[in-house]
Formats: structure tokens, C-alpha cells, sequence
């Protein structure tokens, strides 16, 4: 408690010299009668979106003079010719062009970005070619405004695109990989998208905009911005939705809204930017369908399902009580999914001290609740018949007495019949409170003429309470929306007994912890850029220490109920009331050197190296181990370089990459999901292309590629991996020289538009091409998810100044194509008879939409 007081005070003491450092130069601003130049101009118009240009960029826009805020401490931000690292930037409209179904699948514009999406609006895995995550995303860092949304990348059913919404209040999103990414905010080595907020301006204006989708969605848009007087300025704007999904639960699937406030202030030497943001939304979880595998990578759908518009969840499994959650158990609602009650509180301070001083702050503080209600694949489908009798346990059957049991389906329906294809899944919920308070300072000084030196402090404190109940395993049909059953039998000693209590539940939760966590992370960075005439050079180092305490109850198997006939009871693991506790303290410094050469005004050349580390997290470094056992830091070592060209028809962003891993770690798992076993440690080696290119060969016609090449593959671990595997067996695998798991080999977009002007106003028409190469889905490589293609689609219709007109639509020709199967199987997830659960794209999917300018 009291380090958690004195990083708070640390924290808020330098949002507070910040807040006098404003004042004083508000008086100067009030002192003084000629102004002078912004330091922090207004952003310049981002460059050209990789997926969709917008109108006004078929024409002239020089992509390469545009400004880029991240992965730079320079004053105003970087032209990004200049910038030695490759960055894309997409404007509030290439963000609606580019059609993503969420924040984390907006990444997809950035090549070598990969968003796997098919799980719903939130919780998503993000891949980066060439760092090695397997699933949540331990590589990638959401900010806003340039500040983390949480000191640790993702958790245990957390990653931070699951708290932030797109809507009209972005302005842009820039998205950074590699580079000096190592130096700034949570020093990031991966990935990091951050999202720029509209301001207020001079003129009022805003928006009001309405959308209707086929999956039954409406959606409400706004936007306010608006001048407060003296140069103060204000905006406010959010949205709400109401959603049944593409696949549709027999209930909202999406339901809620966002509401953004900024305040903001110009002054002749700098500005003030406060904004809030308040997030309530609650999104389905889409688990894994049954699917029929034939040979290593074709698949087709399964009877009885529609792999395109089915899913599991339904009405009939949405209310349970959970008697095994932590506390003497709890109610759930299956229609709050995995979503976010969340809300943001921060302040962006950037000032012109004079002689070539420049100070920067940005703050965060933020907090709420990500609670996740949903079904987790558990082994695959059978008979009813064949579960109760014939399967063994090892393969998900029950092994009851031959003829002993009363199958009927919860809350009426009569009896299930023997040859019913039936499941039993997890009916899991976790409540997950998080807190986050961080600031990142730095102070800037003109050596000598072209020679600027940085030095940045950032420090932040987070926490994690949670309550796990993880299990439940529920039995129900194997149908789309599916109904639950419960099953009685006589057993060998002539007793009735209930195999399931009276919602189908066999068991009350196999993993019900409660974990409270604690972490400081305190970073020191130097950096000197250099320019010399057309040369641009940079370096910089940082040191950094993160502080963490984790503190897990102990378990212990009860019976709740104290009644042996009742088998879903007898042995629930609980909290014993003692706790174990780690401790992780570990400091690691990191180091950028990058050289870009402007050929040009238009043409460019960069390389760079780099070296950073991945801190462990609560769930995936502390959980599970002792204190001094903890795994060691994952580390990379990335060299990289780049080419960037722009005429009046032809734009190129090409950057080629080799990037080394060491110390990641592996945890094995049982079917529900609980560690099992000692984590082992291996690295991986990855070479790589990116590739952003568009070509204008006449006026208002233009062409656009993003793709991206890689050969990456596991390292420095020859033995073979025994593994437990409850659909084809258990085994052993190699994993040195297989290909990174769940990255395509190569993906690409490609987007024709063209722009057509009228005397009314004009319509922009693309469609897009995306083609998903080889990839699988762990570091076995024996799953095999195949290849497969999309096609989507949009027109954009503006009408005099003030009305727009848009339909889009994705995956238009129902492909279906494979992003997971079941993660909770190591090796191959398909049974003897080519059953395989596994996440496909959604089906058709078309919105229009209307919304009025002003």
C-alpha cells in the first residue's frame, strides 16, 4: 500500500508541475502582444490510408510531407520522409473506407499486421510478422492520445483494444511497428496504434450520422466541436449501437456506447489538450463451430451448421448460476459477453520554453470493469449416446453403466434422443477490475544547430483484481443455438445419480481463483536526434524496471453441496483462504539507433537496429510460479530497412526486416484451460517484407497494394514437446524450424477506387481484394488453417457540402476461411471422423449509412 502511494504521488506531482507550468504560460500568453509560432502545430493531414484513399487524396497530397506524432519525441511531430521506421496513418475517413468490424481489426490496414477478428468485437489476437505472440496480444500497445491504456499489453482475457471504440470522435490512428517504438510510452517493442482525438476549432462544426446494417444492426454517430472563447475549445461526440450480429444469439449481440468530451487550448508557444472518455458496451464472444476437415488444410461446413451465420450461443444457456465463482458464487448473463465499463480520464501538455527548450506531458488515468461471459471449446461433438456410454474420459465421454441414464432437455422439451448429436462446452465468466495511472514526461534542448537531445521519464501503476471461474461445463445439443441438457443415471451402486445439476452443468468450475495484482514500471530514456543537411540520425536508450506482486488464492477440491449422488459438486476446486505470492522485479535497458537519408524531396532510405524487451505479465509470468522462478524476459533483436517514394503516380513504402527472439515462453494447458506442467523457453527467427504501394495511372483512378511477406520460424529448442491432446490422442512434438504459429506466410490487399466528380458533389467506389496465405494455429504446426480470400466493397456518395451517403460491405462472396481452431487442443484438433471446431469469418455483411455534415 504505501509503494502504491508513493507512485501514485510521483504520478500526480508531475501532473502537477505540468498544470503550474500551464498557468504560468497562460499569463505570458495574456502578457504578450505579438504571437508567435505553435509549438505543437495542428496535426498535418495524415497520409494516404493503405487500405482506401480518401477523396481529396487521389489528387496531389504528398503522403511523405505528412506529420507523424508517434515514435518521436520531435517537437510538432515528423514529416514522414524523415521518419526511419514505418508508420501508416489512416484519417477518420480511411478508418470507415478500410470497413473494420473493430478496433483491433483496423491493424489489417498496416502490412504484416494481423488482427484475427472472427471472435467477436473484442478479444482479439493480434499477430505481428516476425514476433512470435500465439494468441492474446503480447506485442501490441493501444494507445490514445499517445498514452498506454494499461501498463501491461494484455492479460488473461484482456488485451487493450477490448477498452477503446471507434466512432467520429478519432481524428486518425497511427500504427508503428518495430523502431523506436522500444524508447517512448510503455516502450513497446512490437506493435503500437495510437489514436489521435478530434478537437473543437475556430468554426463550430460536427456530425450526425445513422447506420443500418443487415445483421440487424443501428448505429447512432455524433460529433460537436466548438469554440469556447480566448482560444479555448471543446468537443463532445460518441456513439450507440444495437446489434442481433451476424450471428445472431436470440438476443443483442452488441449493445452500448461511448461518450468522448475534449477540452483544449492554443497558446503562442504551445497547447493543453484535456479529454474523458466514458465506455459501456457489451459485445458477444464467438467460440469455435464444428467444421469437416479433409486433408491437411480444406474445409467445409458441418451438417446442420451454417459456418458463415451460426453460433452456439442462444437464449435457452444465456442465465446461469455459478455457484463455484469465488465468494459463494454468482449469477452470469451470456449477453454481457466480453465487454467494458470503462472510463479514461487525460491531459496532453506540449510548450516552447524559448532557446531551444521544449517540454512534453502526457497523463492517463483510467479504470473499469472487462468482464468476460462466455463458452470456451472443450472436446468435440458426439452422440448423446456415445458420450454417456461408449467414449472414454480421456475423449470427453462419461463412461456411465450401459442403459443407466435419463437425458431430457432443461426446462421442458421431454427426452433427448440417443442419436442427438450433443457437446458439453465451458460456461466461463471472469470479472476483471483494472486500474492505470501513467505519465510519460520529457524534456527537450537544442545542443547546437540541428542537434537535439531528449530526456523522458515515465512512470506507471496498475492493478489487476479478478475473479475466475473457469469450467462449468455445460451439456447441450450441438446445434446453432443450442439447448442445454440434463442427465441423470443409476449408478453400479443401484443409486440415482444427477450427472448434471438442473442447467446442464456437469461440474461448478475446475479453475475458480481470486488474483489481486500490483505493478510499477519506472523507465528513464535519453535520445539525440541529429540532422546534418540530408541526413537524419537518432539514437537513444532505455532503462527500465518493472516492480510486480501478485497475490493467487490457494485451491482446495470440496464438495458444496455435501451430497455424494450430486457428481457436478463433489469436487470444486475453491479458495482455501490462504494465498500464494509472487514477487517479479526486473530491469532491462533498451537501445534504438536509426539513419534516414533524403535522396529527394520525394524520395527516402532508412536502416535501423534495435533492441527491447517483453516484461512478463500477471497471468503469463507470475500466475502459476514462484518468486525468483519467474520465465526470463523475452527479448528481441530487430534490424531493419526501408525504401519511400512518392510522384504524381506512384507512392511506395516498402521496409524488409530480421528480427530474433529469445526466452519465449510455453505454458502447457489441459482442455479447460489450467496450466499443467513447467513452462519451457525457446526462441524464433524471422525475415520479412512490408509493403505499402499505390499506383495513379489516369485522374481519379487509383490502385492499392499492402502486403507483406514473411519467413519466420521457431528456434533453440530441439527436444520434442509431450503434449496432451483429447480429440486425435496424445503425443510429441519438434517445434525447431516450424513456421511461427498463427501468422500467414503472406497477405495481401489489393484496393482499386475511383473517384467520380459531379456538379452535385461526387461518389468514391472500391472494392478490395484480401488474400490470406498459408498459416497455422500452434507451434506444433500439425493444425493446419489453410488459405483463403475476401471481397468487400464500398461506395461513398458526398452530396453538396453537408450529406454523405455510404454502403459497404465485407466478405461478399461468403468465402469461408479459417483464423483458429480449437486453442485449448496442442497439435491436430481434428478427430478420426474430420470433425474440427474452429473460428471462420462471417458471412455477408452490408450497412448503409446517412449522415449529415455541417
Amino acid at each position: 500500500m504505501k509503494n502504491t502511494q508513493s507512485i501514485t504521488r510521483q504520478l500526480l506531482a508531475a501532473a502537477i508541475v505540468s498544470a503550474l507550468a500551464i498557468g504560468a504560460t497562460h499569463a505570458q500568453d495574456a502578457a504578450q502582444n505579438t504571437p508567435g509560432p505553435a509549438a505543437t502545430p495542428a496535426p498535418a493531414a495524415p497520409q494516404a490510408a493503405p487500405a482506401v484513399p480518401a477523396k481529396g487524396d487521389q489528387k496531389s497530397a504528398k503522403t511523405l510531407d505528412q506529420v507523424v506524432v508517434t515514435g518521436t519525441s520531435a517537437a510538432g511531430g515528423l514529416k514522414k520522409i524523415d521518419a526511419s521506421y514505418s508508420v501508416v496513418s489512416v484519417s477518420a475517413e480511411q478508418i470507415k473506407q478500410a470497413n473494420p468490424k473493430s478496433t483491433a481489426d483496423l491493424l489489417k490496414v498496416s502490412p504484416g499486421m494481423w488482427p484475427e477478428s472472427t471472435g467477436g468485437q473484442t478479444g482479439a489476437n493480434i499477430e505481428i510478422a516476425g514476433f512470435p505472440g500465439g494468441g492474446d496480444a503480447p506485442f501490441f500497445t493501444t494507445q490514445m492520445m499517445g498514452s498506454p491504456l494499461y501498463g501491461m499489453p494484455t492479460l488473461s482475457f484482456f488485451e487493450t483494444t477490448s477498452i477503446f471504440r471507434l466512432d467520429d470522435t478519432v481524428e486518425r490512428a497511427e500504427i508503428l511497428q518495430g523502431g523506436p517504438s522500444v524508447m517512448y510510452g510503455d516502450g513497446q517493442m512490437g506493435a503500437t496504434a495510437n489514436f489521435i482525438l478530434k478537437q473543437g476549432t475556430d468554426v463550430p462544426s460536427g456530425s450526425v450520422g445513422m447506420t443500418y446494417g443487415n445483421e440487424g444492426l443501428w448505429r447512432t454517430d455524433a460529433f460537436l466541436g466548438f469554440p469556447l472563447g480566448n482560444k479555448w475549445y471543446g468537443s463532445i461526440g460518441g456513439f450507440y449501437r444495437d446489434s442481433d450480429g451476424v450471428r445472431s444469439p436470440g438476443y443483442p449481440a452488441d449493445k452500448g456506447g461511448q461518450f468522448t468530451a475534449t477540452i483544449s487550448h492554443d497558446m503562442d508557444n504551445g497547447s493543453l489538450v484535456f479529454y474523458a472518455r466514458q465506455l459501456n458496451d457489451r459485445n458477444q464472444f464467438i467460440t469455435p463451430i464444428p467444421l469437416i476437415q479433409t486433408g491437411t488444410d480444406n474445409f467445409s461446413a458441418y451438417p446442420g451448421f451454417d459456418p458463415l451465420t451460426d453460433t452456439y450461443n442462444s437464449k435457452y444457456i444465456q442465465h446461469v448460476n455459478l455457484p463455484g465463482y469465488p465468494g459463494g458464487g454468482t449469477s452470469a448473463n451470456l449477453a454481457n459477453g466480453r465487454g467494458a465499463k470503462f472510463s479514461f480520464f487525460g491531459m496532453n501538455f506540449d510548450y516552447d520554453l524559448g532557446d531551444g527548450w521544449n517540454i512534453s506531458d502526457k497523463f492517463l488515468i483510467d479504470g473499469g470493469n472487462v468482464d468476460t461471459n462466455a463458452l470456451f471449446s472443450g472436446t468435440n461433438p458426439a452422440s448423446l449416446n456415445d458420450e454417456l456410454y461408449n467414449l472414454s474420459t480421456d475423449f470427453g465421454g462419461f463412461a456411465l453403466p450401459a442403459g443407466s441414464a435419463k437425458a431430457t432437455y432443461v426446462n421442458g422439451g421431454g427426452a433427448v434422443d440417443p442419436n442427438q448429436s450433443v457437446i458439453h462446452q465451458g460456461w466461463w465468466f471472469i470479472h476483471k477490475h483494472l486500474k492505470n495511472v501513467n505519465n510519460d514526461f520529457h524534456i527537450s534542448k537544442e545542443i547546437f544547430d540541428g542537434n537535439t537531445l531528449t530526456a523522458g521519464l515515465y512512470l506507471a501503476h496498475y492493478t489487476d483484481n479478478d475473479e475466475w471461474n473457469l469450467g462449468n461445463q455445460m451439456l447441450m445439443t450441438n446445434t446453432p443455438n443450442a439447448r442445454p441438457i440434463q442427465v441423470s443415471y443409476v449408478g453400479k451402486d443401484g443409486l440415482t445419480h444427477q450427472l448434471t445439476d438442473y442447467q446442464g452443468l456437469l461440474d461448478y468450475g475446475s479453475y475458480n481463483i481470486t488474483e489481486h495484482g500490483q505493478s510499477t514500471n519506472k523507465a528513464f530514456y535519453l535520445t539525440d536526434s541529429w540532422r546534418i543537411d540530408k541526413w537524419l540520425i537518432d539514437v537513444g536508450a532505455r532503462v527500465e524496471n518493472q516492480n510486480s506482486t501478485l497475490h493467487v488464492c490457494n485451491l482446495v477440491n470440496k464438495d458444496l453441496d455435501g451430497n455424494p449422488l450430486t457428481d457436478y459438486d463433489n469436487a470444486v476446486s475453491t479458495c482455501d483462504g490462504t494465498f500464494a505470492t509472487t514477487k517479479y522485479d526486473k530491469t532491462h535497458t533498451s537501445w534504438t539507433f536509426g539513419v534516414n537519408y533524403e535522396i529527394t524531396d520525394q524520395m527516402s532510405v532508412y536502416v535501423r537496429a534495435n533492441k527491447g524487451a517483453h516484461f512478463g505479465d500477471f497471468d503469463n509470468a507470475l500466475r502459476g510460479n514462484t518468486t525468483g522462478n519467474t520465465p526470463p524476459l523475452q527479448k528481441v533483436q530487430n534490424f531493419e530497412g526501408g525504401f519511400k517514394f512518392q510522384n504524381k503516380y506512384v507512392y511506395a513504402d516498402i521496409s524488409a526486416y530480421h528480427r530474433q527472439f529469445n526466452g519465449l515462453p510455453y505454458q502447457p494447458t489441459n482442455g479447460e484451460g489450467v496450466p499443467v506442467g513447467q513452462p519451457l523457453l525457446y526462441g524464433s527467427d524471422s525475415k520479412g517484407v512490408n509493403l505499402v504501394g499505390a499506383v495513379t495511372p489516369i485522374d481519379h483512378l487509383k490502385l492499392q497494394l499492402v502486403a507483406n511477406y514473411l519467413d519466420g520460424h521457431y528456434s533453440h529448442y530441439s527436444a520434442c514437446i509431450p503434449y496432451v491432446n483429447q480429440v486425435s490422442g496424445n503425443g510429441c512434438a519438434y517445434i525447431d524450424g516450424v513456421q511461427l504459429q498463427r501468422q500467414p506466410k503472406h497477405r495481401y490487399m489489393f484496393t482499386p477506387s475511383y473517384d467520380m466528380p459531379f456538379s452535385w458533389g461526387d461518389v468514391l467506389a472500391f472494392v478490395t481484394y484480401t488474400y490470406v496465405g498459408p498459416h497455422t494455429q500452434d507451434q506444433s504446426g500439425l493444425q493446419q488453417l489453410g488459405t483463403y480470400y475476401t471481397l468487400d466493397f464500398g461506395i461513398v456518395a458526398n452530396i453538396q457540402q453537408n450529406w454523405e451517403l455510404r454502403l459497404q460491405g465485407t466478405n461478399m462472396t461468403n468465402q469461408l476461411g479459417l483464423t483458429e481452431s480449437n486453442s485449448r487442443i496442442f497439435g491436430s484438433a481434428a478427430g478420426s471422423d474430420g470433425v474440427i471446431l474452429a473460428r471462420p469469418l462471417e458471412g455477408r455483411e452490408v450497412n448503409v449509412s446517412v449522415k449529415y455534415k455541417f
